[in-house]
């Protein structure tokens, strides 16, 4: 009888684990290989307003312990999300959040007054840090005022409750958080992707189409593991982890330095079952350590 479930900003999750943005797209690929119910909730693919082809291809390599994105924020749209995923993800019986994207203020907000007219959306993440966009979300997440204004714009706007996504290639990721909680942020998910690159020696030229892309994986989780304990003993919202998680353990970790929730992403390339496994294995430690609630574990890691 361990109870998982958790509250993210008056949003219910049965469990803690999530799916990262733009490692389980809409869900569709998945659900034909389990039940997608079972998950704490999904992240969509961030949506920009208009469709969005992104870089050309490679796209994708793999790095030690990791691996490089360009993706490009490549998606439907935020029209064909609607009509035609958001239908397919109002099936199942888990938290749906809708990742969104913009170069300008002006498109988070379209984008946040149509998904206020719909049903079925738990929440929404704004991503604010697209480190593989060259004309993205950057900007906007690299700087209080730029990132504590985006936030306030689409705050206005939602029904939902709006979750700041961060990025971690900034100078002091303690005082974003700070802008984007005190502009209306009812919680804040980190770390995005470390920006990084690859270069072939032999043919002399970079791996990626766009030189550069986003480091996710193994290789960045003790970055965002420290980042996102620094962050949610400063803030008082909720904090959901990202950045390497590829187990039962590596969820602990992040939920001992405070994280609420968690969002699982490359792991999800190299084993679709990992978001299960994940879940299975908190209710096992939970089990091992006489623990009644995941809550009880959120931010105990020991300080001295």
């Amino acid at each position: 009888m361990i109870d998982l479930s958790v509250n993210i900003a008056g949003v219910r999750l049965k469990n803690p684990v999530l799916t990262a943005s733009g490692c389980f797209s809409y869900g569709e690929e998945a659900s034909e290989i389990y039940d997608i119910s079972r998950l704490g909730g999904i992240v969509t693919k961030s949506l920009t307003y208009l469709p969005r082809e992104g870089h050309p291809p490679p796209k994708v390599v793999e790095t030690d312990s990791g691996m490089l994105n360009a993706i490009g924020l490549s998606n439907v749209g935020i029209d064909k999300f609607i009509f035609e995923k958001l239908p397919f993800l109002r099936q199942f019986d888990t938290a749906c959040i809708v990742s969104i994207a913009g170069s300008r203020v002006e498109e988070y907000v379209k984008m946040t007054e149509r998904l206020a007219e719909c049903d079925g959306i738990a929440a929404i993440e704004a991503n604010i840090s697209c480190p593989n966009v060259d004309e993205g979300g950057l900007e906007f997440g690299a700087y209080r005022e730029p990132a504590g204004r985006v936030i306030a714009e689409i705050k206005r706007r939602a029904k939902q409750p709006v979750i700041a996504k961060l990025s971690p290639n900034v100078t002091d990721i303690v005082e974003i958080a700070k802008s984007v909680v005190a502009n209306g942020a009812d919680a804040i998910s980190l770390i995005n992707t470390l920006v990084g690159t690859v270069i072939d020696i032999e043919k002399r030229s970079f791996k990626l189409s766009n030189k550069c892309g986003g480091l996710s994986g193994p290789a960045i989780r003790p970055v965002a593991l420290a980042m996102v304990y620094k962050v949610a003993n400063t803030v008082k919202v909720p904090v959901i982890g990202m950045g390497g998680i590829m187990t039962a353990s590596d969820a602990v970790q992040f939920m001992l330095a405070g994280a609420s929730a968690v969002e699982v992403g490359t792991a999800c390339f190299i084993d679709p079952m990992a978001p299960l496994k994940i879940i299975d294995g908190l209710r096992d430690y939970l089990a091992r350590h006489h623990e009644k609630s995941v809550k009880d574990i959120i931010g105990k890691v020991r300080r001295s």
